[in-house]
């Protein structure tokens, strides 16, 4: 079962307090993802929503390119990337634990690539994150 956004049915844009309190326990680890992916020239940052339905996501990009989106829910947070080819072929061979590495695999492929989302709860979460990012940045 997948864990709804924490803000599904608004039109307007949440606040850091409300992403604060929607995120709980895990704001920290969400503000050190966001503080890492800076560090990593990943400076832009957008919030969007493209339904009531969906609820909001923050899209950070380099330029024009969107490297991760990441998605408030209740206690914890949506962690979202679109890889192509190589990415997902330096994946299988990046070391990723097991069960990320089962998510990469199991991803649904598109045109655009493959969609992999995987939930964020605590920080020891963080480093596969990070490499993910580094991979999608490479490639």
């Amino acid at each position: 079962m997948e864990i709804p956004n924490a803000f599904v049915g608004r039109t307007s844009q949440p606040s850091a307090a409300e992403v604060a309190a929607a995120l709980g326990q895990s704001e920290a680890t969400w503000r050190q993802l966001t503080d890492w992916l800076t560090e990593q020239r990943i400076d832009q940052q957008e919030w969007q929503s493209v339904s009531p339905k969906c609820g909001w996501g923050l899209r950070l990009k380099v330029k024009k390119r969107t490297i991760v989106y990441l998605g408030p829910c209740r206690g914890c947070f949506r962690v979202s990337f679109v890889l192509g080819g190589k990415a997902v072929a330096a994946a299988g061979q990046a070391g990723l634990p097991k069960r990320v590495k089962e998510a990469v695999d199991a991803a649904p492929r598109y045109a655009e690539g493959t969609g992999l989302r995987l939930i964020v709860k605590r920080a020891s979460d963080l480093p596969a994150i990070r490499k993910l990012t580094l991979i999608k940045l490479a490639n």
